[in-house]
């Protein structure tokens, strides 16, 4: 398990990597971070909430399909409840929400 300050430090540049592909590939997001909490806006005001849940030292991902928790396993952040990697979770919601194909690359 990484200390609090790796996952604190790990999740900031986890997050400025998604706000910088975002912003590279022209995809129609605002993107606002506050505290533990990114925010990703589509043009018609869905929203995809990325934080880190530090206690646990988990990341969540808040969108229309659900609500999902990854934890760090061998270097990939997995949902606690089926595995599915965070990457693919992301792009499947920031997908949903422009209407378009979105892949953030993995950091």
């Amino acid at each position: 398990m990484m200390t609090e300050s790796e996952f604190i430090r790990l999740s900031e540049e986890l997050f400025e990597h998604i706000e910088d592909q975002i912003d590279e590939n022209g995809w129609d997001f605002d993107c606002q971070f506050a505290g533990n909490v990114l925010t990703i806006e589509a043009e018609d005001g869905t929203q995809i909430i990325v934080n880190r849940h530090t206690p646990n030292q988990e990341l969540w991902i808040a969108a229309k399909s659900g609500g999902y928790h990854f934890a760090e396993q061998n270097g990939k952040w997995l949902a606690t409840r089926d595995s599915r990697d965070f990457y693919d979770v992301l792009n499947e919601a920031l997908s949903e929400a422009s209407g378009e194909a979105v892949e953030i690359a993995e950091l």
